[in-house]
């Protein structure tokens, strides 16, 4: 059959206030492809069983980054090797980071899906465009962005409100940032204790740490770019074992922005395939993609499998190609 096949979620921010997106999205797609709404890890694994038979051209996710990274997983585990169709992100959640960070336009996604058929249909003269990146595999997980002690903490905070978007989000750092400097408790810079292993011997050593986060894409959120080296060397992702105080962190919040390096007094750095975070607590807590997420015993996160993610939904728009990865279909 070919065509784009679009995943809904029915619980991301922009379809809670849109209860007709679904519809309306269908009614957009028309014989252009298929429009399923994935309530449960159960829908998701029969409508990705459902779009493999399908032979789907373009795997369309209508939510955040939270949504982008389950359904990725699901479909990993549907597909197993066999590679997965060009992913077009239709946006629609709280957080967008990974769409932003790759360059997807800006956008609802019922205007992002419009654009993505034009694209489709002329794509015989205008080949469609897109990126490479590679997911992490996180324990049982897929995802761009991992992180544990102040990202899970800045995660846990934004999270106790109902009213979840961009500016919420930069109230919560700002707020974060205030606390530290007029020395106040804040649960977004608690700390995570223990020890990450690499497969060449290094190790990130045993001790506290604002946070060990990792990235095959070069942003957190709100534009920030620690994981600038993520497409340094092939198959493998950038780690972090940021070990300064809450206070040097707020320092070098500007040169996070500008994607500079904090300097070895601040955080351990490594180019990895592979890593083994043990926590002195035995429970490591973290964050996939925006999703909290909590894991007994040593957690494994390794290189996963290169996805290619559609860019260009609409005629003139250039995608952020990192240096190795820009094609077209």
């Amino acid at each position: 059959m070919g065509g784009i096949g679009v995943i809904i979620n029915p619980r991301s921010r922009q379809n809670l206030s849109d209860p007709r997106a679904a519809v309306r999205l269908a009614r957009a797609l028309g014989d252009h492809g298929v429009v399923r709404t994935a309530r449960t890890r159960e829908d998701l694994a029969r409508i990705a069983e459902d779009f493999r038979k399908l032979s789907i051209d373009v795997l369309g996710i209508s939510g955040g980054d939270g949504t982008n990274h389950v359904t990725i997983t699901g479909f990993l585990d549907v597909y197993e090797d066999e590679p997965l169709p060009p992913i077009a992100f239709l946006r629609g959640g709280t957080m967008n980071t990974v769409a932003n960070a790759v360059g997807v336009p800006r956008g609802r996604p019922d205007g992002l899906l419009a654009g993505l058929i034009a694209r489709y249909t002329d794509r015989g003269r205008h080949p469609l465009r897109w990126v490479e990146r590679h997911v992490m595999h996180i324990g049982a997980h897929y995802g761009f962005i991992f992180g544990t002690g102040c990202v899970h903490g800045f995660i846990a905070e934004y999270n106790r409100s109902e009213e979840r978007n961009a500016i919420w989000a930069a109230k919560v750092l700002a707020r974060a940032s205030a606390a530290v400097l007029l020395k106040t408790d804040t649960q977004v810079a608690a700390r995570w204790e223990g020890r990450v292993h690499f497969d060449d011997g290094s190790a990130f050593p045993d001790r506290d740490y604002l946070a060990v986060a990792a990235g095959t894409v070069d942003q957190i959120g709100l534009g920030f770019r620690p994981f600038h080296r993520y497409d340094e060397r092939p198959e493998s992702f950038h780690m972090l074992g940021i070990h300064t105080s809450a206070l040097g962190f707020v320092r070098k919040l500007r040169d996070i922005w500008r994607a500079q390096p904090m300097g070895e007094a601040h955080t351990f750095e490594k180019i990895a395939q592979r890593a083994v975070l043990e926590a002195r607590s035995g429970v490591v807590r973290y964050v996939c993609d925006g999703d909290v997420h909590e894991h007994v015993g040593p957690l494994t996160v390794r290189i996963g499998p290169r996805v290619k993610i559609l860019v260009e939904h609409k005629t003139g728009h250039r995608p952020v190609a990192s240096r190795r990865t820009s094609h077209e279909v």
